[in-house]
């Protein structure tokens, strides 16, 4: 389990916007985010953290590691 902070993310759009940039880059990751805490958790099926995290920085999200 890989999981971020991600305090700018702020709404159901982003949710979306996060489990599409992720699921892009691992299609069979197992995506859960809460968006109240701000926590993005990810159980990749061959993406590493430096890979999950640059996806979702280029969606447009600050994470940071948790």
């Amino acid at each position: 389990m890989i999981a971020f902070e991600v305090n700018d993310m702020t709404c159901g759009h982003c949710v979306s916007s996060i489990t599409r940039a992720v699921k892009s880059l691992d299609k069979d990751a197992e995506v859960r985010i809460d968006l109240a805490t701000h926590r993005v958790e990810v159980e990749p099926a061959t993406a590493d953290a430096d890979q999950l995290a640059a996806a979702i920085e280029d969606a447009g999200y600050t994470p940071v590691p948790a």
